[in-house]
């Protein structure tokens, strides 16, 4: 099993969608270091600090993801989660 937590986007310039693919894109890479791959997903948990633009989050993570991929995934709406930090995710998958 593989866990990765706190997962936040660099750039916080971005809006909701560009943080989205940003973080997806870093799960593609930690995966890939750890011998797996987005395919193996198991759980995401997805921390959202403005959920009117929960729309563009779902927007970037289905484009990064085949439906036939989705993972069991609960997203929830936080007051806060840092400066200008709109998403936050914790997934964990198979090796």
């Amino acid at each position: 099993m593989l866990y990765f937590g706190g997962l936040v986007a660099d750039d916080k310039s971005k809006n909701m969608k560009g943080q989205t693919e940003e973080i997806c894109a870093k799960i593609d890479t930690l995966l890939a270091e750890a011998g797996s791959s987005k395919e193996n997903l198991l759980t995401a948990m997805i921390y959202i600090s403005d959920f009117a633009a929960k729309d563009r989050m779902n927007e970037a993570w289905l484009e990064w993801l085949p439906a036939k991929y989705l993972p069991t995934r609960a997203t929830i709406g936080v007051a806060e989660l840092g400066k200008d930090t709109l998403i936050e995710v914790v997934v964990s998958a198979a090796r």
